[in-house]
């Protein structure tokens, strides 16, 4: 094959599989800085880094870099993970055809009725990660 028939490398697809393999990278960077803010509970160890570092420009807080990194990875994991906390988990959700769509009861004697109604209805019913029964608590720790 020519050179000048080659398919570039620059094109939409390769741009979009580089956005979505930043994404994945700014998301797992992200878990884990927060893995950081949660272990602040236990006294840190002395670093041994001065909290200010002497510059020819002046005095810098050390400080204030970190501070603005966990603010804007907080902030970008904010505006990517709010759509995946409200994105609706079955597709088929309200169709007659939803396999998800199938409750069992049954009632001893004058005992309440017991249904599995409990655990698939949220997501039989179109609901998202936040509307399932144990994890939509969890999902309230996620940022966005």
């Amino acid at each position: 094959m020519a050179r000048h028939t080659a398919t570039k490398s620059s094109g939409p697809r390769s741009r979009a599989l580089l956005r979505a393999g930043l994404t994945v990278t700014a998301a797992g960077a992200a878990l884990g800085i927060g893995g950081v803010g949660t272990a602040g509970a236990v006294e840190p160890a002395p670093v041994g880094l001065p909290s200010e570092v002497a510059t020819p420009l002046g005095d810098v807080d050390a400080a204030t870099p970190l501070a603005a990194l966990t603010s804007a990875v907080r902030h970008s994991t904010a505006g990517g993970l709010a759509p995946a906390k409200n994105l609706q988990l079955d597709p088929l959700a309200n169709t007659s055809v939803d396999p998800l769509d199938n409750a069992i009861g049954t009632q001893v004697a004058d005992f309440k009725p017991v249904s599995t109604a409990v655990a698939t209805a949220p997501i039989a019913n179109g609901g998202s990660l936040s509307d399932v029964p144990l994890v939509g608590r969890a999902t309230g720790l996620l940022p966005g």
